[in-house]
């Protein structure tokens, strides 16, 4: 018995282990991954710069960092650069403001002075200056010329009506020396305008009136001659008008001189300190 039990034991543990090494001397069948698996783990795997070192990533970001900080630099420098020329321009406005301003502040000081001094009765430039010196302006010079043509112009038109008896000579003789005379008063208005003679608290003296009158009266009976002579054709009739103008205009141009001298409109006058 005990040795048909060994022999079903031997033959047990032959068959098992031939058994086992049939197994593992079949061959495996080869496996191949297909490509579509491939391409498609590849396309989750993270990209090379979200793999990329720590230490790398660090490194980056600080140099953008350092770039932008950099550019915030510049352009912060030039904003304070323009604000900087604003300030220089705003203050030599201000130095010129300021000048102009100290200039007024001491005219002004002047004649507060002057109005307290005329006021306690003293002269204002000092003694020896009782007459107050002043010039005509150009607009005042120019009035006066102009207003004077239209009343000289009207006297004329009468004295040639008359002596002509022509309504068209004696407009052209009126005609033709309008401005020209208008011209020839406000220029001779400007020159004296340069003197100060016959001057006296602060207007025209009878005799500086009367002697600019009598200088316009000379000028202005040669110059209607002259036209109604070339106009009329008539030497007799010229010299009739001529004389007519000059006796009745040189006592109308005085009295003209007269009341512009008590229009203060037009006058500038110049005060002298002695403070």
């Amino acid at each position: 018995m005990m040795n048909v039990s060994n022999l079903l034991v031997a033959a047990c543990a032959l068959v098992s282990s031939s058994a086992v090494l049939g197994f593992q001397m079949t061959p495996s069948p080869s496996y191949s991954r297909p490509s579509s698996l491939s391409h498609q783990a590849e396309s989750r795997l993270p990209h090379s710069s979200a793999i990329m070192p720590k230490n790398s990533r660090s490194q980056g970001s600080l140099l953008r960092v350092a770039t932008a900080m950099d550019d915030d630099k510049s352009l912060d420098d030039a904003m304070i650069r323009q604000i900087d020329r604003k300030i220089q321009n705003y203050e030599k406005k201000q130095e010129a403001y300021t000048a102009k301003l100290d200039a007024a502040k001491a005219e002004l000081e002047k004649f507060q002075a002057a109005k307290n001094r005329y006021l306690e009765g003293l002269t204002i430039g000092g003694e020896g200056a009782s007459d107050t010196s002043f010039s005509e302006t150009t607009a005042r010079s120019l009035v006066k010329s102009m207003m004077w043509r239209v009343i000289a112009g009207s006297v004329t038109f009468f004295t040639s009506l008359r002596f002509s008896g022509s309504m068209s000579t004696a407009l052209s003789i009126v005609g033709s020396d309008f401005f020209s005379k208008a011209a020839t008063m406000f220029i001779g208005e400007r020159l004296m305008n340069k003197s100060g003679a016959g001057r006296k608290s602060g207007a025209d003296g009878v005799g500086r009136s009367l002697a600019k009158a009598l200088l316009w009266r000379l000028f202005a009976i040669c110059n209607t001659l002259t036209m109604s002579w070339l106009i009329a054709k008539d030497l007799s009739m010229a010299s009739k008008i001529a004389g007519s103008d000059a006796v009745f205009k040189t006592g109308l141009m005085f009295f003209y001189e007269r009341a512009w001298a008590k229009i203060e409109w037009g006058k500038e006058y110049s005060i002298e300190f002695s403070i």
